[in-house]
């Protein structure tokens, strides 16, 4: 089997192709990111006689339609998007849309004397001697003898200078003559496949996902809606970051604007939210995980496509129900209930800053998970609690940090089957057995990567439990997070180094962390835990605040608990350093469990 073909188009041909539909370029709407310049310097590579690169379609399987009749594919544009919305651009004359969903069109000037290419602006426009828009020179009936005794005129050339534009405007008419390579993948190759040839032939080395050339075959359907689908995941993504854009989109996009499905995505320009802020690739993974019951984007490419796993082929009644089945999903996932009742599951579970959870596949399961328990009728409270903990226990033991998609599929069809709580404590005894917490969970906390998930999920805990930060008496660790607060060293990073302990990887474990005030910081400074803590406790004795407001014992001990410091800090100095870490990793890890077992 041929993996692809190679040819070579000209470019007025690749041109007609993409107007008549035979090769569909994925949402020719989505934002234009080249520059300005760039489309000049292709024009100019063009005219110059110089390689622009080939572009790679990917044919779509010929499908067989209900009445039995098959159907022939159409080529998809998965690489040369911009270079083939540049030439629109710069040749056929069309609008092109930026990065704040305004239309607008790049002009390419063109100098015939001295030719040379720029962007168009307002000198030149003013400049006889430019021609400030080469677009026109390629619409039909354009009348090239004219055009050039009207420009030799203007500028005042001679019969001989008129003859050398003459040459040069057909030169330039002639670059819709120039060969592009076509590169035509079989709809037979597999995602991998398509991935490792598109690599190896872009000479960027960009990598395009699964969920890239899913998006391609959503967004090129135009017999189920799927660019309708693609423009609600894009503009929910977009707007939930840039909901200044949401008028130039309703300018922009009249027709989609005034569509069912906008109405249903517009709550979230009123939204302020940065815990979850999925983009299309989460929105795709959520919506297919939930309907499909599968975890393999691969799948939802195949699906799309209308292959029947068992015998092979493809059947449109397979490509309808897959679009149909999607379109339900991705709706159900901008759904403005749905979305708030997730968060406030997420946010239930001590999460409180988008630095806290740094796992998107966590998200994006859990965000299945709650709507596949919701659409199965689950008790509204049994859903909060399965989903917080499952959310968590993937935390701790990295879940989906591997080989997510095989997993996601795993974990869906088990809560499909099973009732989920049943579920929940049977991979819980697996996963989270005496063992995880004393040893397991202990070993991870050894670290000094201060973005860890164990140390967040530990801050989870605290805030949770509404514990106040180190040496504290009213302000709480939550408050402290979402103001930035300090992230201090218990012992004091300048004091271990004072006295030979110079290693990162050392002073910095996350077990030496602790959140506190910044005042609380400065005081301790870098003296010994002995030295300060003395101070600490004999200002509960006397009542002189020194280090916070902790002013009795009772709540000096229950601060410290609460920290989890171990009960000896009153005597340690850098001697006791490694054997206080290992101390506070356990406390750590009980603390951990004990906010584990209070989700139930």
């Amino acid at each position: 089997m041929a993996q692809y073909e190679v040819n070579n188009s000209s470019i007025q041909t690749l041109l007609s192709w993409i107007r008549s539909g035979e090769i569909a370029i994925p949402e020719i709407q989505r934002p234009f990111v080249w520059d300005s310049t760039k489309v000049r310097d292709l024009i100019d590579s063009l005219y110059s006689g110089f390689p622009v690169g080939y572009i790679i379609v990917w044919k779509n399987p010929d499908v067989r339609l209900k009445d039995g009749s098959i159907s022939s594919g159409k080529k998809i544009l998965i690489d040369g998007q911009q270079r083939i919305t540049a030439l629109q651009a710069a040749i056929v004359g069309e609008p092109v849309v930026g990065n704040n969903y305004r239309k607008k069109r790049i002009k390419i000037a063109f100098h015939p004397l001295e030719q040379r290419f720029e962007v168009t602006n307002p000198a030149i426009e003013k400049d006889s001697s430019w021609i400030s828009d080469i677009a026109p020179l390629y619409h039909a009936g354009f009348d090239s003898f004219n055009f050039v005794i009207e420009y030799c005129n203007k500028n005042q050339l001679d019969d001989k200078k008129r003859s050398t534009v003459n040459n040069v405007i057909t030169k330039l008419q002639q670059i819709q003559n120039n060969s592009i390579g076509v590169i035509e993948l079989s709809h037979q190759l597999d995602i991998s496949q398509v991935t490792e040839i598109f690599i190896r032939i872009n000479s960027k080395g960009v990598v395009l996902s699964q969920a890239d050339f899913a998006m391609s075959k959503i967004s090129s359907d135009d017999r189920y809606g799927g660019n309708t689908i693609r423009k609600t995941m894009d503009y929910f993504c977009h707007l939930m970051q840039k909901p200044e854009d949401f008028e130039a989109i309703c300018q922009n996009d009249t027709e989609f604007s005034s569509s069912e499905e906008f109405s249903k995505i517009k709550w979230i320009i009123h939204e302020h939210e940065d815990i979850y802020i999925p983009d299309y690739t989460d929105v795709l993974r959520v919506a297919f995980t939930y309907k499909f019951l599968r975890g393999r984007i691969a799948d939802l490419v195949s699906l799309l496509s209308g292959r029947d796993f068992s015998s092979r082929d493809y059947q449109e009644t397979i490509a309808e129900d897959s679009f149909s089945k999607l379109k339900e999903g991705v709706l159900e996932f901008v759904n403005k209930t749905n979305f708030q009742r997730y968060l406030m599951i997420v946010k239930s579970t001590g999460i409180i800053s988008p630095s806290m959870i740094r796992s998107q596949n966590v998200l994006n399961f859990g965000y299945s998970l709650y709507l596949l328990l919701r659409s199965k009728g689950e008790n509204p409270s049994v859903i909060e609690k399965v989903v917080r903990r499952w959310m968590v226990m993937s935390i701790l033991t990295g879940r989906y940090s591997g080989s997510p998609e095989s997993t996601f599929d795993y974990d869906i069809k088990r809560f499909q089957a099973n009732e989920p709580v049943e579920f929940l404590e049977h991979t819980e005894a697996g996963e989270l057995s005496d063992a995880f917490w004393n040893n397991i969970l202990v070993t991870k906390l050894n670290t000094s990567v201060a973005s860890s998930p164990m140390f967040h999920v530990f801050l989870m805990a605290q805030v949770k439990m509404g514990d106040c930060g180190f040496l504290s008496e009213q302000i709480d660790v939550k408050s402290l997070i979402e103001q930035r607060g300090d992230i201090h060293h218990i012992f004091p990073k300048k004091y271990l180094q004072k006295y030979g302990i110079k290693e990162r990887g050392l002073y910095n474990q996350i077990a030496n962390y602790v959140y506190t005030q910044s005042e609380i910081n400065i005081k301790i400074k870098d003296h010994a835990p002995k030295e300060y803590m003395s101070q600490v406790k004999e200002q509960c004795k006397s009542g002189n605040t020194i280090y916070g407001g902790i002013d009795s014992l009772n709540k000096l001990e229950k601060n410290l608990t609460r920290n989890c410091i171990p009960e000896d800090i009153y005597d340690m100095d850098y001697t006791n350093f490694e054997s206080f870490l290992e101390k506070r990793r356990h406390l750590m890890a009980q603390k951990i469990r004990k906010y584990y077992n209070s989700l139930k």
